[in-house]
């Protein structure tokens, strides 16, 4: 994660425009399946970007999936929790400190359906990265394009 983006997020919250993230390392809750390589390599790209990451191993991730709210159809491989918003796949540290720092009326997640090539967790040496969007979903149903990234990279 670039720097100028963690500052623009702290920034925010000291002008009184963002609520308080937390002050240290932002909690990030994860399940997902013990025999997964891509969470584990999504987690530390999480921990690289300052998220302190509690390792939730299970056989299914359908329940959690269901507490959280996380539409079906937008399901990957693993699921997060961080400050009450729920995560479902690659979703990049960027796109989840801007979440944490505008909290958008009416978004209760943010997910990366599929498993994109170059997505965090998904980077695979000599493949061109995938265009992806990062879709942000409600309570209601409602989701839209959040964010869109060619792998790690905001275009």
């Amino acid at each position: 994660m670039k720097r100028r983006h963690l500052m623009a997020a702290i920034t925010a919250m000291a002008a009184g425009t963002a609520p308080a993230i937390a002050a240290g390392p932002l909690q990030l809750r994860v399940w997902r399946d013990p025999n997964c390589g891509c969470c584990t390599a999504w987690q530390e790209h999480m921990l690289g970007a300052g998220f302190q990451v509690e390792d939730n191993l299970v056989t299914s991730l359908a329940p959690t999936r269901r507490i959280l709210g996380i539409p079906s159809d937008l399901a990957s491989c693993h699921a997060g929790l961080v400050n009450g918003y729920a995560l479902e796949g690659h979703v990049p540290a960027e796109a989840v400190l801007h979440l944490l720092s505008t909290r958008p009326a009416g978004v209760r997640g943010l997910a990366v359906p599929a498993m994109p090539i170059g997505s965090p967790g998904m980077e695979v040496p000599g493949t061109p990265d995938d265009t992806y969007d990062v879709i942000a979903f409600g309570n209601g149903g409602g989701r839209g394009v959040f964010m869109r990234f060619r792998g790690n990279q905001r275009v």
